[in-house]
């Protein structure tokens, strides 16, 4: 695998509805390049590694936050102005952070040499490359956002992370396209991901051809659409049909 690059002191967060102001890029913040734009950015940082060793034993509670926190020397109130939805923004952060890496990992001369599966395939192993120093807490994050309160906390992390790798690949699609390339791959991730989590192996081969096999049947998909295209049939036809039936014809 290609080099990792660390992830750089601004915190990335792709463009969605989901989006927390105080973890957007910075350019969009304030139009300009700052490692630290509202102050608070090495306390998260400290935060944040204190937490993953304590939530190995602890779980993603806002008592390990509260212990973390204070082990590394943040007072109550930089917490608060740090995460101010507590564990959620912590895992938001992590997110975010983990997000980066990946689409700068992504953004050199010899990852535009790659086919566009093995490009697909680099974004994901990236991502899973980043977090297994931390797989213990990964596992009982995945724990946390299992509950079904924390259900659109895990439709945002997914959703970003496929929007993350496809805006990787250049894409620039708006239309129907970038719904749907990003709904399959939110799919080729969650199942990877928990394929992950299950693989203990040090050279993660079980993995690796897991994600091999389901981007495989995304590019047979994508043969699919095209063939139909060619033969005049408009694959995503039907959902502008039900969209009249909805809304009423323009």
């Amino acid at each position: 695998m290609r080099r990792i690059p660390k992830a750089s002191g601004s915190v990335y967060i792709t463009r969605t509805k989901f989006a927390s102001p105080i973890y957007m890029t910075h350019s969009e913040k304030n139009n300009e390049k700052t490692d630290d734009y509202d102050g608070f950015s090495e306390p998260r940082a400290k935060i944040l590694d204190e937490m993953l060793k304590k939530a190995v034993f602890d779980g993603w509670s806002r008592r390990a936050l509260n212990d973390a926190a204070r082990d590394v020397g943040v007072d109550s109130a930089t917490l608060k102005a740090a995460f101010p939805k507590g564990v959620s923004d912590v895992l938001r952060y992590w997110s975010s952070e983990t997000d980066a890496v990946v689409l700068a990992a992504m953004n050199d001369e010899e990852f535009d040499a790659l086919k566009i599966r093995e490009k697909v395939a680099f974004g994901v192993q990236t991502r899973l490359y980043k977090l297994r120093p931390h797989k213990e807490a990964v596992r009982r994050a995945a724990a946390f956002l299992a509950l079904p309160l924390n259900g659109k906390l895990a439709a945002e992390f997914t959703w970003n992370i496929a929007d993350t790798i496809w805006r990787g690949l250049g894409d620039k699609s708006t239309d129907f396209n970038y719904y749907s390339k990003r709904t399959i791959l939110s799919g080729v991730w969650t199942s990877t991901f928990a394929r992950w989590l299950a693989d203990d192996s040090e050279d993660q081969a079980a993995t690796k051809a897991f994600l091999d096999a389901r981007i495989e049947n995304v590019m047979q998909i994508e043969k699919v659409k095209s063939r139909a295209k060619k033969l005049g049939i408009d694959p995503t036809a039907p959902i502008g049909f039900f969209a009249k039936l909805r809304y009423g014809a323009r």
